[in-house]
């Protein structure tokens, strides 16, 4: 009853693990087996302080783990804890060697294990996957230790230790990690998921802020793939093109925009590429950091067509809108800055605050190189489209304030006085959340009004004192013509 029973749990564990699994996509798994989910380490993670190279991690400090059946709340729904003979295991943290600790006890034979025995472990396994996978990873490390230094078969044995290696990075301990992954690649060099181990290396050792390194490990994935690849060509293609992917992004990372592009390039002409539209998207960002602007039109024109609903369109048009500029395509420039402030409330809804960015960053520039320029009716038009983007103070005046100014420049000051009025109308309602910039706004526009105001009234005062020089020059004319000369 008792072997019934553990088998009815180790199967619900092995189900609930492949339901979980399988809902992912095939590509963020991780080895052939999917034994593990491929986490994605992003670039911008914060680093580890004091990080050291793969050489150099040591051990982590002392913790002493006691490895214990857990209580029912820690297991899955309907999960009964397996009563288990109490082995304690006191270990520095993590042992500093891993592989010493079920080396020691389980010699170079392994005794066979007998079905129940097996059966058993599988459980003890699956149970500590569990744990992982629901973020009780202390209550999970006690169980895969105990695994490594029981008589488990090599099979459990690695998982186990992959299992810990990747509790170690959900608790954010990275240096472990890697401590325990070199220990797996030390052991068993010619395992298939050897690839996608050193993948896992590079993407911490990225985390950690060692790009060197991580540009290493992301070389060894190729080396290795090719080496190791036989009946599983889809998947260590997928690796190549993920490790290819990493050291374009790290190279993307570090600013190094040449050779970035030259891998996003390579990437972008492979016919099974995932992600194309992130690989264009940032190929088109290295290519306006090079100034290669005639790329950027390409690559950019490339993304809105393609990929017209990319939540990185914003950015794109604006890189386009400065490379034509650039270019001296001014109207094109104007074109796609229009475009891109006037885009539909229904594309904007999702992420409003990236496409407001990116509409007041594109407005900006543009309309302040048109003004430079001497282009005020076209700056006017941007200048005007940029006070519909948002309705607070703080954008609104310092753009009316810009209107009023290419007002001036068009020669229309009654329409700058009007606009400079609107401003000052504004200050004593904010008199009390009036911020620096802005009271340097209200002090500009009174005394650019103050300025046309008195403009006003000396071409009016100039225009009276002409009409009567010109009425009175007739009669001045006639006398002149009476007066008799003295003989």
């Amino acid at each position: 009853m008792n072997l019934l029973k553990m088998r009815l749990v180790s199967g619900l564990c092995a189900a609930w693990f492949c339901l979980n699994a399988a809902g992912e996509p095939s590509a963020t798994r991780l080895y052939p087996n999917a034994t593990l989910p491929l986490l994605t380490v992003s670039a911008e993670t914060t680093p580890v302080s004091e990080a050291k190279p793969e050489s150099e991690v040591s051990a982590v400090p002392s913790k002493n783990l006691t490895t214990s059946v857990p209580s029912k709340s820690a297991l899955p729904p309907g999960f009964e804890p397996v009563a288990q003979p109490v082995t304690t295991v006191t270990t520095n943290g993590v042992p500093k060697n891993l592989l010493d600790l079920f080396e020691k006890k389980n010699g170079n034979e392994k005794p066979e294990t007998t079905p129940d025995a097996l059966t058993l472990l599988q459980q003890k396994l699956e149970t500590a996957r569990y744990l992982r996978t629901t973020r009780q990873a202390k209550v999970a490390q006690p169980m895969l230790v105990e695994l490594l230094a029981g008589e488990a078969p090599e099979n459990i044995q690695q998982s186990a230790l992959l299992e810990l290696a990747v509790c170690s990075q959900d608790e954010n301990e990275a240096a472990r990690a890697q401590q325990i992954y070199a220990q797996f690649l030390s052991k068993w060099p010619n395992d298939p998921r050897v690839p996608e181990i050193l993948l896992r290396q590079g993407l911490l050792f990225r985390q950690m802020g060692l790009n060197n390194l991580a540009l290493t490990k992301f070389y060894a994935v190729m080396t290795s793939a090719l080496v190791l690849q036989n009946d599983r060509l889809e998947y260590y293609d997928r690796l190549v093109q993920q490790a290819q992917t990493e050291i374009a992004e790290t190279h993307y990372t570090l600013g190094k925009y040449t050779e970035a592009a030259d891998f996003f390039s390579r990437l972008l002409k492979q016919s099974n590429s995932n992600n194309k539209s992130t690989i264009l998207y940032k190929l088109a960002r290295c290519n306006s950091a090079l100034g290669r602007y005639a790329e950027t039109i390409a690559n950019a024109q490339d993304f809105l067509m393609r990929f017209p609903e990319a939540p990185e369109q914003p950015e794109i048009r604006f890189h386009l809108a400065l490379a034509l500029k650039q270019l001296k395509r001014d109207n094109e420039s104007l074109q796609q800055v229009l475009l891109l402030m006037r885009e539909q409330r229904e594309l904007t809804r999702d992420r409003p605050e990236v496409w407001a960015y990116w509409q007041q960053r594109a407005g900006n520039l543009i309309g302040n190189h048109l003004y430079r320029e001497g282009d005020y009716p076209k700056a006017l038009d941007v200048y005007l489209n940029l006070a519909q983007l948002d309705s607070s103070p703080a954008w609104q005046l310092p753009v009316k304030y810009q209107i009023a100014m290419t007002y001036e420049r068009l020669w229309q000051p009654q329409k700058a006085a009007e606009t400079y009025a609107e401003i000052l109308n504004k200050e004593k309602e904010l008199a009390d959340n009036t911020s620096p910039s802005l009271k340097s706004v209200f002090e500009m526009a009174r005394w650019r009004k103050n300025f046309i105001d008195w403009q006003n009234q000396a071409e009016e005062a100039n225009r009276k004192f002409h009409a009567i020089t010109v009425t009175n020059a007739p009669v001045t004319a006639s006398l002149e013509s009476k007066i008799v000369p003295i003989q």
